[in-house]
């Protein structure tokens, strides 16, 4: 989705008119389809939380069970990315009522317990840590983090965090 690209590159601050010319398209095309710059938000978030979903089905059958959890918490770290600047207009999605709350929460859990249960049985990960306790604290990784480069930074200490998982 083109609004992902804008979004990402400006850090949430990318204009419709940018979005509509990343899209080809003109910003009338885009309005009829999003009225509002949160709907635009929404939508984004919606479908990068689809994807990671998919990615989790596409990993779940890795040979290399902590492999495919720490690439799924890599792609996730890439999702707040493009997040991240658009948090103010995304506040209805932190009030845990909301549909798109319900629906991020519902999607990243089945997802995470998907990677983590076979982790966890193949004995080469910790099973007293639960898939939504690495899903609370990688989010909260994500959010505590406000220096520029903060996304490498994440995403090695997401390393850091899962080698202190495995029981290899």
């Amino acid at each position: 989705m083109a609004a992902a690209a804008v979004f990402r590159e400006t850090g949430g601050a990318g204009t419709l008119e940018a979005v509509a010319r990343q899209a080809g398209v003109g910003i009338g095309t885009l309005y009829r389809h999003f009225p509002t710059r949160e709907a635009l938000f929404e939508a984004v978030y919606r479908r990068e939380i689809e994807q990671l979903a998919e990615l989790s089905r596409e990993l779940a059958d890795t040979a290399d069970p902590v492999a495919a959890l720490r690439r799924f918490l890599h792609g996730m770290v890439g999702m707040v990315a493009t997040k991240k600047g658009m948090v103010a207009a995304l506040a209805i999605a932190i009030d845990g009522t909301s549909e798109i709350a319900c629906f991020s929460f519902a999607t990243l859990s089945a997802a995470m317990e998907r990677l983590h249960a076979p982790a966890v049985a193949s004995g080469r990960m910790r099973a007293d840590v639960s898939a939504d306790d690495i899903l609370q604290t990688v989010v909260g990784m994500c959010l505590a983090r406000r220096e520029e480069q903060w996304e490498a930074a994440v995403t090695r200490l997401i390393d850091v965090f899962v080698d202190g998982l495995k029981t290899d």
